[in-house]
């Protein structure tokens, strides 16, 4: 029984599901995650039901807890050509509802388990850069840390990019972190015990207008100055890397070979089991309600699920952090745009890099599978936690994909989704202390580049909070009050 398929789309058999149980996945996002189900040609149609069951069988989530994911547009397989044809209102604002497993009835998913009652350090958001701080901080000795997370790991943003990860950027203190976090990529799998899937098959940045050619241009000596070995390509030098691209109207490229996309869950994953196998406490389900504030401190965290006494609180939601900081009476500037994304039926293996249209925010690239993942920015996105799903995107997407990639134009595209980039006015992070809550630390802000940063910024902010004289600039030239100051650290290399 235990190798019978339940989702003979991408091979997950009852032995694969009753496996993530094991490993603590038990509701239904989560297992599909971890599994793969339902995110093949049928997207879930034949093989939710049978998911349901198991999970119901395993008593590992009460009847009220297994709620199903919500599927989106396309509803059925659609050709890129098709969807590049549907009208949109070029001067409407996107709009799309927020999908219904972000209202998941947390009481039935959470730990039966108490929190506790104090913790030294406790972490507020479970995506990427809270656990892999959780896990520097182990790394150097503190291990009463308690990490809490809304919803289920990876429901932020950290499970819902499209894996990139580049040296390509245009601060010195951006090229730093960049390649410190790909070099901690690279021995990932040993270190952590679990395959991130890094492919260094590069990023080729398209400009096509002068502006944009002429901050590629500048960026290149910023980035040869500090042993990123990008190079200017003409139009045909872009071709010569994708043979297959049109290159219309680009003027210039800016190519790096030693860029690259990984897996995003596993690389989450990773961070959580090494840091819950060292004595973290990872509470998923678990809602930020307030704080106990006195003498200019924060004494407790206050949660849908009791209190937790600490000594040093972190704020690490992404988009989420305004809302969490509010609660603290702080104002955070960072502002959450929705960016959409999809996938489309796998294709035998073509695309080496990551091709990004910087001035359009277009981007795609091959996964190991061989689906074509990617998406494009929307100056017409309000400002908005909206996860929701739209077919403007998906016809704004598929005119500019197939511009540049005509043959894919009878690909069919499978899923779509979206998360939320977590935007400063700068494009630049917060960092550091909080004014007038000196134990409120700042780790948020990274516009749509978080994910790629973390390594680096966790390993940096661990030693940083551990340390009784590190005086590391990060957290004095990123930190909130920058912006008072009129002190901005602008970022122009971001997509979308």
């Amino acid at each position: 029984m235990s190798k019978a398929l339940v989702c003979p789309c991408e091979d997950v058999t009852v032995e694969d599901v009753e496996h993530a149980f094991a490993r603590g996945f038990t509701d239904m996002e989560s297992i599909k995650r971890y599994t793969g189900f339902g995110t093949g040609i049928c997207q879930g149609k034949s093989c939710m039901g049978a998911v349901a069951r198991l999970i119901h069988q395993s008593k590992a989530r009460p009847p009220a807890g297994i709620a199903p994911f919500t599927p989106r547009t396309p509803l059925f397989p659609t050709e890129l050509s098709v969807l590049a044809t549907a009208p949109f209102d070029v001067q409407k604002a996107p709009v799309g509802s927020t999908p219904r497993e972000v209202h998941l009835g947390a009481l039935a998913l959470r730990s039966e388990l108490p929190l506790p009652a104090r913790a030294k350090v406790v972490i507020i958001g479970g995506g990427i850069m809270g656990l892999a701080l959780a896990w520097n901080l182990v790394l150097r000795g503190e291990t009463d840390v308690v990490v809490l997370e809304k919803g289920y790991l990876l429901a932020g943003a950290s499970g819902r990019n499209g894996g990139g990860v580049r040296m390509q950027w245009g601060t010195p203190s951006m090229i730093a972190l960049a390649k410190r976090s790909i070099e901690l990529m690279k021995s990932f799998a040993r270190d952590m015990g679990i395959n991130i899937w890094l492919r260094q098959g590069g990023y080729l940045f398209l400009a096509t207008s002068k502006e944009v050619a002429h901050r590629l241009e500048a960026n290149q000596k910023l980035h040869n100055a500090h042993g990123v070995p990008t190079e200017i390509l003409t139009a045909d030098g872009a071709r010569e890397i994708v043979p297959e691209l049109t290159c219309k109207n680009v003027v210039a490229a800016a190519w790096n070979p030693e860029d690259g996309v990984i897996f995003p869950w596993p690389f989450l994953w990773g961070y959580a089991q090494a840091a819950t196998r060292r004595g973290v406490r990872v509470e998923t389900f678990t809602d930020v309600t307030g704080f106990e504030i006195s003498g200019g401190q924060i004494r407790k965290v206050k949660t849908d699920r009791g209190d937790i006494a600490c000594e040093t609180v972190v704020l690490a939601a992404g988009a989420w952090s305004p809302e969490v900081a509010a609660k603290a009476g702080i104002r955070l500037p960072n502002e959450p745009h929705r960016h959409e994304i999809c996938s489309t039926e796998p294709l035998k293996p073509f695309l080496g890099p990551l091709v990004s249209v910087l001035d359009s925010g277009l981007y795609f690239s091959q996964s190991m599978r061989g689906e074509i993942v990617g998406g494009m920015g929307d100056p017409k996105e309000p400002a908005g936690l909206n996860l929701g799903s739209t077919l403007r995107f998906l016809s704004r997407y598929a005119r500019a994909l197939t511009e540049q990639l005509p043959i894919l134009g009878r690909v069919k595209v499978l899923r779509q989704w979206a998360g939320c980039y977590d935007v400063t006015p700068d494009n630049s992070p917060i960092l550091g202390r909080t004014p007038g809550l000196p134990n409120l630390l700042q780790m948020s802000g990274f516009v749509g580049h978080g994910f790629m940063m973390a390594p680096a910024v966790a390993e940096r902010m661990a030693a940083w909070m551990t340390e009784a004289d590190n005086t590391d600039e990060l957290f004095t030239r990123f930190n909130l009050q920058r912006f008072a100051e009129g002190r901005l650290e602008r970022e122009n290399m971001i997509i979308g």
